[in-house]
């Protein structure tokens, strides 16, 4: 065992690497994102234009040996755009699947808030269950099947907010935020003859990928970290800034994810600290925060942090 779990270490370590060969200066977002992927989930990077985010989506599939398809959502899309559609062929007289670019391994659903709720909704099942239902026939998604979607903050033009049932789809939401000077030079060096993930060769096959997700839920997990997730999760239901608190499904998310940043870690048991560092990506997107508190500065991120300085960590003294 212990020797499965330090190659499939190795290996979520050769992929952020991999990608850091394109991102710079920004590990934590790196690790973040090859952590969403570890556990098994679909990523939302959320940021303002031109900071990386298509890039970030791109230079993790690359990273990985399997079936890409980008879908650029715009106002105009209609649902099949994204499922397929069914086709009569006249040749065989009958209905034929066309299928559509969801139908691969590793998805990038590019400024996906830019689609109307009815192409993002299509979306739903894809998601969760890892098929698509079209004209009463249901195909399923080869495996492993990761989205990596990316979108601009509410605010800017031209955009419609993901549902609260979209958003929970999502692992883990994460920011990427301005480079620094030094690291902005640097990104200017690198791209000035030809950008970096022109010449990024994958690190890991699809069979690999599976097998660093198995590894992952052999990651020993203490009753007490159990009680410390669940408490944190139950805390946003009962929190007076928020309006509707994280499902189980948040509960299960922040298991599994601590579960991957310890194996990326390389450990074969998950802390505190694990739980901790993963609550704001993995929680903050599923709140929903009381209209009347928006004007305080409440939201998701300061609400998780809070409950993160007041909830007692496993193991310590309560005064």
């Amino acid at each position: 065992m212990k020797e499965f779990l330090e190659k499939a270490q190795k290996s979520a370590r050769a992929i952020a690497a991999n990608v850091e060969k394109v991102i710079v200066g920004k590990g934590n977002t790196v690790e973040l994102a090859v952590i969403a992927i570890m556990s098994k989930g679909h990523l939302l990077i959320e940021d303002a234009p031109g900071v990386g985010k298509t890039i970030l989506a791109k230079s993790l599939a690359k990273s990985l040996d399997c079936t890409f398809k980008r879908i650029q959502f715009t106002p105009d899309m209609l649902p099949g755009d994204i499922t397929g559609v069914s086709i009569y062929n006249q040749k065989i007289g009958d209905f034929e699947f066309r299928p559509g670019p969801i139908m691969a391994q590793i998805v990038l659903a590019d400024e996906i808030n830019r689609a109307t709720p009815k192409v993002q909704s299509a979306l739903l099942e894809c998601m969760e269950e890892g098929q698509i239902s079209v004209d009463g026939a249901t195909y399923k998604i080869p495996a492993p099947f990761h989205v990596l979607a990316t979108q601009n903050p509410i605010e800017y033009e031209g955009t419609f907010p993901l549902p609260e049932t979209q958003l929970d789809r999502f692992i883990m939401r994460v920011n990427i935020g301005y480079p620094s000077a030094a690291d902005e030079v640097t990104i200017i060096d690198n791209q000035q003859f030809n950008h970096p993930i022109a010449d990024l060769k994958p690190v890991a096959s699809g069979s690999d990928l599976e097998n660093l997700q198995n590894a992952v839920k052999e990651v020993f997990v203490d009753d007490s970290i159990k009680h410390y997730i669940v408490t944190l999760v139950g805390a946003t239901r009962n929190h007076s800034a928020i309006y509707l608190g994280a499902s189980p499904r948040g509960s299960l998310a922040l298991f599994r994810t601590a579960q991957a940043r310890a194996l990326l870690q390389g450990r074969d048991y998950v802390l505190p600290d694990d739980v901790k560092a993963l609550a704001e990506p993995v929680l903050a997107h599923r709140l929903v925060v009381r209209l009347s508190d928006t004007s305080s500065d409440k939201s998701g991120r300061t609400v998780i942090a809070n409950l993160i300085d007041t909830i007692p960590v496993p193991g310590t003294l309560v005064r």
